[in-house]
């Protein structure tokens, strides 16, 4: 496994450092294999042989035969563009605090801006932390609701679906927040949810948090009925927002750093990727205590395995 400490340290030692081909194909291979020994990405096989003048290995295995190179089976894969360019990338995402739009990222690296809107999306994708089964938050434990999305005045009249204020035509995302402690910092989950209905809200609940847990949320009545799995606490923000430990205030600071992002980097995010720029935010926070090397290694270490298309990025778009 590549040490954090072998790795730059800053952005410009990143783009230095991976300016060489050859520095960038070693490096991928310590990450993709770390005991050193290259397997095919398809069958699994060690019996393989380096083509050294394309920088890739050919699979001896019979039955396979195929030829794969460090990109194959990573987010990376079909990508025309080098590891020079991609490297960097994974590097400023990880790291800067609001984001990157895809215009900054094309003229960063000089590339498209339709190249730098993919590549963008590839990243998010390892950036999402995967399953949480057997994996519950714990102890004190709070959950609040936001809204995201335009508001309906604002809208040009074909695209309005809905007159009203407050969450009225808006995407809504719940989150739950452990607090930490004086050894640990506190970690965030944040998921679209379909509505603000009981069945909905506290299904998220109990899937993610620990029975037996402190619970504290605001006065939403669909947090009604948690009392007999969660020590349960409320505040009603009608009369205040904190009484004592009660509150949802470390939530609300979780909110403020994704809808910064959001409003002020990526200005337009469509309903059906709102998800990928909710979990490139919440790795980031849950990261907040790390350095930029280990952020950045910390998402390369979620690349293998994960795949998306432009095809099926760009799906919805054509239906909507």
């Amino acid at each position: 496994m590549c040490k954090t400490q072998t790795l730059p340290n800053t952005l410009i030692e990143a783009i230095r450092y991976f300016s060489d081909a050859q520095v960038c194909h070693d490096f991928m291979v310590a990450l993709r294999w770390p005991d050193g020994v290259v397997k095919c990405p398809k069958c699994q096989t060690e019996n393989v042989g380096f083509i050294s003048t394309r920088r890739t290995w050919q699979c001896k295995n019979k039955e396979c035969k195929k030829q794969f190179s460090i990109k194959v089976g990573t987010i990376f894969e079909d990508s025309p563009l080098g590891m020079d360019k991609w490297l960097p990338a994974v590097w400023l995402i990880s790291n800067c605090k609001n984001g990157v739009s895809s215009h900054e990222l094309a003229r960063s690296l000089g590339v498209t801006q339709k190249s730098a809107w993919f590549m963008l999306h590839r990243i998010r994708l390892a950036m999402q932390a995967g399953s949480f089964d057997g994996d519950f938050l714990k102890g004190e434990t709070e959950a609040d609701e936001t809204f995201i999305g335009g508001k309906a005045r604002n809208m040009h009249k074909g695209k309005r679906k809905a007159k009203g204020t407050g969450g009225v035509g808006k995407a809504i995302v719940m989150g739950l927040l452990e607090r930490g402690g004086k050894d640990r910092t506190s970690k965030v989950r944040a998921k679209v949810l379909p509505n603000r209905k009981k069945a909905a809200v506290q299904e998220h609940l109990r899937a993610n948090v620990y029975r037996g847990s402190e619970v504290f949320t605001d006065a939403l009545p669909s947090y009604n009925g948690i009392e007999d799995d969660y020590a349960h606490q409320v505040v009603d923000h009608a009369e205040c927002y904190v009484i004592g430990k009660i509150h949802t205030n470390g939530l609300e600071n979780f909110w403020s750093l994704l809808k910064r992002g959001i409003n002020g980097t990526y200005v337009s995010v469509m309903p059906f990727h709102l998800f990928r720029y909710i979990d490139e935010q919440v790795f980031r926070f849950n990261q907040r205590q790390g350095t930029d090397a280990g952020r950045f290694l910390a998402t390369l270490l979620g690349i293998v395995g994960k795949r998306v298309t432009y095809a099926k990025l760009t799906a919805n778009e054509s239906q909507s």
